[in-house]
């Protein structure tokens, strides 16, 4: 699952903070990244299961379920978890360095981010929330992880509290810009350009159900010009290695969907 492809954009952001300000830590970040690839990759293999998504394609490859059978599936999940963790303790960083990066991942991704966004998800399913419990369900279910990679890049580059702040609430903005893009291409793409189960939201509380196809491209595009902003400001005071980096890496991203 790990290597079935995948954008792997939460490596992506946490290298473009490294490369622009600590470039001599990059082969070090290596395995900060593999882990953060990890984590995600098992969430979304739980995602799939049947009890939760119940979807039979991601990445263009069958779900583990499907390929084999539930119990593993679980099981990949629970060992690409711990592993995550395993990569961040054995990471060629100081102590304190490590510390911060073991819990920084571990309350985005556990019950203080990713599985509590998760478990919320999953309950509230059949039932319309208002507009800010839905945004409160995708910032810890999706933007927290995107977030907690711009922050640990911050964290091995040595960057300011404050700096590290600018990234990580940069990262809830882009995370639910990407949440928002992606409930729109369920709802307009086959499976064959997603490579994943297309309109499998009927039942979930997603921005095209709640705000209409228009509300929410809507809303992307506001989500667009937030994120323009913040990028224009690191340019301004100073980053603007950093700016280039990610402008570079999200220009794809950031333009309008067909």
């Amino acid at each position: 699952m790990v290597l079935n492809g995948g954008k792997r954009f939460r490596p992506n952001l946490l290298l473009s903070v490294v490369c622009a300000k600590a470039k001599e830590q990059v082969r070090n970040a290596f395995d900060v990244c593999l882990s953060v690839e990890c984590l995600h990759t098992y969430s979304l293999i739980h995602d799939d299961l049947p009890a939760m998504d119940n979807a039979a394609l991601r990445r263009n490859h069958q779900t583990l379920h499907c390929k084999y059978d539930e119990a593993s599936a679980i099981l990949v999940g629970d060992a690409l978890n711990t592993y995550s963790f395993y990569l961040l303790a054995n990471s060629h960083f100081a102590p304190s360095t490590i510390v911060e990066l073991i819990s920084c991942l571990s309350e985005n991704g556990g019950i203080g981010g990713m599985v509590l966004g998760q478990a919320l998800d999953c309950h509230f399913e059949n039932t319309t929330l208002a507009l800010d419990k839905l945004q409160f369900i995708h910032t810890h279910k999706t933007a927290k992880l995107i977030a907690t990679s711009l922050k640990m890049g911050a964290i091995i580059a040595n960057l300011s509290l404050d700096m590290q702040k600018f990234l990580y609430n940069f990262g809830l903005t882009l995370g639910l810009y990407f949440q928002i893009r992606d409930d729109i291409i369920d709802s307009i793409q086959d499976e064959s350009i997603s490579g994943k189960t297309a309109n499998n939201d009927a039942n979930k509380n997603s921005y095209v159900n709640l705000m209409g196809l228009d509300g929410a491209k809507g809303a992307l595009k506001e989500y667009a010009e937030l994120l323009q902003k913040d990028l224009e400001q690191l340019q301004t005071t100073g980053y603007n290695k950093l700016y280039e980096y990610l402008n570079e890496l999200l220009e794809l991203y950031l333009k309008p969907l067909k």
